[in-house]
């Protein structure tokens, strides 16, 4: 059994029990408890068919990504994007992200490098997204103290891995490219992995292709940000657009840290500490997040589900073993929302 892995596991592990200890220290249980019971079920309905939705114009910003490779058309899409978040609902530091990209491979003959290029270009787009939500909430609510910090350190890794994306885009044309070439010239297969991830990576040099995705995620995070505001309204708590633009962007920062699986733990602890920030009682603020987030798993477990179901189980252990392998790689990792 490979160290990388269990060690991944095992971390992700502890980086959730500490988040969720530092949460529960301040919440009464049975408020909580309380306020689920009580939950107005409609909203939350609601807040699943806002999510549903998210998914959908999620699967169509990076059908928009791949198209410049191949065109794969958009209900097997939509599958393999639903695979790898159920992946990620029961695998650590989000290994679904690869999941879905070896599924893709294996299925529709594409190159996982490439794919994963698109997918890195996709993390990308989705920071920008979010640390400009984030940013324009802040504005708006006036916040200050470690919510903005956070945000503004989300900017700062924003800007990095623009920086990044662009020289992996343009690592061809830097001074003694040659030199490396031609050492990696000795591994055609490395040579030809590096040239597939470049030619995923290159698709956001495509304007049009780029505004499609950036649109696309516009879209997706107004449905997250209104399942938030419903899901507030389902257990009495009343969120402005701007409150829940700024809870959904700072958990979608959190979701960056190598927690367990779908994040439990950071994604509530970011949900609660914002939500108190912003004046919500941490016994609703714990409510509202485990709301949120149980909404998320139901919605995205059914649909993996179905996704499963009607494009089968073929290679999917390999496609796991795959996934492991990439992600103990030093490179190929994608950044996380």
């Amino acid at each position: 059994m490979r160290s990388g892995p269990v060690l991944r596991a095992v971390v992700g592990g502890l980086i959730s029990i500490v988040a969720l200890w530092f949460v529960l220290r301040g919440v009464d249980l049975a408020r909580t408890a309380d306020l689920l019971g009580s939950a107005d079920l409609r909203w939350v309905a609601f807040a699943a068919f806002l999510l549903s939705l998210d998914l959908v114009f999620r699967a169509f910003r990076w059908q928009r990504l791949l198209r410049p490779i191949a065109a794969v058309r958009y209900p097997p899409m939509l599958g393999y994007l639903l695979i790898g978040y159920v992946a990620n609902n029961v695998l650590p530091a989000r290994l679904g992200e690869l999941i879905r990209v070896h599924y893709l491979g294996d299925r529709e003959g594409i190159s996982r490098a490439s794919a994963l290029g698109t997918v890195v270009v996709e993390r990308v787009v989705d920071l920008v997204a979010v640390v400009t939500i984030g940013s324009v909430a802040l504005l708006v609510l006036s916040v200050r103290g470690v919510v903005a910090n956070a945000i503004l350190v989300g900017a700062a890794v924003a800007v990095l891995f623009l920086i990044v994306l662009a020289l992996g885009i343009v690592a061809h044309r830097l001074p003694g490219m040659d030199r490396i070439a031609a050492l990696v010239g000795r591994y055609p297969k490395v040579g030809q992995l590096a040239l597939s991830l470049q030619d995923g990576l290159a698709v956001a040099r495509k304007p049009r292709t780029l505004a499609e995705a950036l649109v696309a995620s516009a879209a997706a995070w107004s449905m997250a940000i209104l399942a938030f505001a419903a899901v507030g309204q389902a257990i009495g708590v009343e969120l402005s657009i701007g409150q829940a633009a700024l809870i959904a962007s700072g958990v979608a920062l959190a979701s960056a840290v190598p927690a367990g699986p779908s994040n439990l733990g950071t994604f509530e602890f970011a949900a609660v500490e914002i939500s108190k920030a912003i004046g919500v009682p941490a016994d609703s603020a714990f409510a509202l997040a485990l709301l949120v987030h149980a909404t998320i798993l139901v919605v995205t477990s059914v649909g993996g589900g179905i996704a499963f179901a009607r494009l089968g189980w073929k290679d999917r252990s390999r496609a796991v073993d795959e996934a492991a392998v990439a992600a103990d790689a030093p490179a190929g990792s994608s950044p996380n929302e």
